[in-house]
């Protein structure tokens, strides 16, 4: 019964979960609104580890939100990941950070889910499931407007979740759009989907995996001295 530790840190939720078998044994998260993921997250697996009643000896391998998210995020979770992997010589495993935060919400109540992670100004991280959580658009990183996602939106119930669905609630208001906003990726809903991969032998390349960042760093301008 494979211990597996998981790691999400594409958003502003600094979230670590232990599990065994698909099920959560213990999980830490916190969301301040900010990022505190540096200063946080090796706290954080510490102590779920202890709430599990686990030690880093009993971990069969180590799963990580692969993106897209935030940049500076995901290098810290990431880099963490393959920290761990390298020092106990176990295997990688790798997320999606859109699907998991599907996972988020019960089945049958939707005949579409889009999780949105929010970019940059009105652009957002998106991909489209059906409602058996299988993934029918690849992810793009998209400008939002009136006609966003009309397609899906024509043809039944449409779950848009995530810090991105503010942004898709300004522009849509078609009777067949829901939007749940308060939603962030969670380690917690890496149970399934991490134990899914671990069975299979899905492991990355600890050496060469890097994250999916989808779009290329863009770093802010800095502030000017008052000197």
């Amino acid at each position: 019964m494979p211990v597996i530790l998981n790691i999400e840190t594409a958003t502003k939720n600094c979230s670590v979960s232990v599990t065994q078998k698909g099920k959560v044994l213990a999980v830490t998260e916190l969301n301040e609104g900010a990022f505190s993921h540096a200063e946080k997250l090796h706290t954080f697996i510490l102590d779920v580890l202890k709430k599990a009643g686990k030690t880093m000896q009993d971990v069969d391998a180590i799963a990580v939100s692969k993106g897209p998210g935030s940049y500076t995020g995901l290098r810290i979770g990431v880099s963490a990941a393959k920290g761990l992997c390298f020092a106990l010589d176990k295997p990688l495993i790798a997320i999606s950070t859109l699907t998991l935060l599907v996972h988020a919400i019960p089945l049958n109540e939707y005949d579409y889910f889009i999780p949105l992670l929010d970019a940059r100004r009105m652009e957002v991280y998106s991909a489209v499931y059906n409602s058996k959580y299988e993934q029918i658009r690849q992810t793009e990183a998209e400008i939002i407007d009136v006609d966003s996602f009309s397609e899906f939106l024509s043809e039944g119930r449409v779950c848009f979740l995530g810090d991105g669905a503010a942004k898709c609630k300004e522009f849509i208001s078609h009777e067949n759009a829901f939007f749940l906003e308060d939603y962030f990726p969670s380690a917690k809903e890496m149970a399934k989907l991490s134990y899914d991969k671990y069975t299979h032998k899905y492991f990355e390349d600890v050496a060469y995996f890097e994250p999916y960042y989808l779009k290329d760093f863009v770093a802010g301008k800095p502030k000017k001295s008052p000197l």
